[in-house]
């Protein structure tokens, strides 16, 4: 290992403390709560931006009903996936552990379960097409998800492997030895890249439910090459150790699902409109 490597930034995760209120103590707003904060406030300036261009189709209201649908989807499944796929056995011991939210706990591949059915949801309320649904909403998640690894870092949580490039950081609560930022890997592809790449995909104008089939692709491929870097779960250690981490094993029916839906969209037969032979 070489001896230079990088200090992690002093970032106090309470980004502010107001109190104490009401004889309680000090409410604090941490840094990870505004993170998602941000990922929504983006995500919601994105969908009004395109919803206001002519003939776009939608209304503020239904961005509006969008976007908390939306929410429900990233916390719910959110919470779900990481209890069903990372803690299992925990549930099994103790079922409350499902709806114990404060103490952590949160899967992205839950989470965009999540937002699914809340799409399935949103496109029959709305009788809206869910591949046109799904080609909306793909450029509004990787800014968010950008957002939501920065807190991650901010905490400095979910730190990557060992290592002596000359980049590495040497953690809190992660031992002595250098690590890899894991968490800014994570923003640079699955959150500005793969922002970048769709918008540029957009701009050609492709078949319905390509966007969607990018961000699919896009996010399974970009994490299951950050999952390299970045240091299993303890308790999902033999996981890794057989091969590929559960991250990884996520991913794969994501990159299937992703790859399967931009050939089937782009093969098909185009359908004749109405009066036409």
């Amino acid at each position: 290992m070489t001896s230079s490597y990088l200090n992690f930034p002093d970032i106090d995760p309470v980004l502010v403390s107001i109190g104490p209120l009401f004889g309680y103590g000090p409410l604090n707003i941490h840094w990870y709560g505004v993170m998602y904060a941000v990922a929504f406030g983006l995500a919601y300036w994105l969908a009004s931006r395109a919803a206001a261009k002519p003939g776009s189709g939608w209304t503020k209201e239904q961005v509006s009903d969008l976007l908390f649908y939306g929410f429900l989807g990233v916390i719910v499944g959110g919470r779900f996936g990481y209890v069903f796929f990372y803690n299992f056995e925990q549930l099994l011991a103790e079922p409350l552990y499902l709806f114990k939210t404060w103490e952590g706990g949160m899967s992205f591949h839950g989470g965009l379960l999540g937002v699914l059915l809340a799409m399935a949801w949103f496109a029959r309320r709305y009788q809206k097409s869910y591949l046109e649904l799904g080609d909306f909403v793909a450029p509004l998640i990787p800014l968010g998800l950008a957002a939501g690894r920065l807190g991650n870092f901010i905490n400095a949580e979910l730190w990557g492997r060992t290592t002596d490039v000359s980049w590495a950081m040497v953690f809190p609560n992660a031992g002595v030895m250098p690590r890899h930022p894991s968490q800014l890997y994570h923003v640079a592809l699955e959150g500005f890249l793969l922002f970048v790449i769709i918008i540029l995909v957009r701009r050609f104008k492709p078949a319905t439910g390509t966007l969607g089939g990018v961000f699919l692709l896009g996010y399974g491929v970009f994490r299951f090459f950050v999952e390299f870097f970045r240091e299993p779960d303890a308790h999902l250690r033999h996981v890794a150790d057989a091969g590929l981490t559960m991250g990884q094993w996520l991913c794969l029916p994501m990159i299937a699902a992703g790859l399967g839906l931009i050939i089937y969209v782009n093969c098909r037969p185009a359908i004749p409109a109405r009066g036409t032979k």
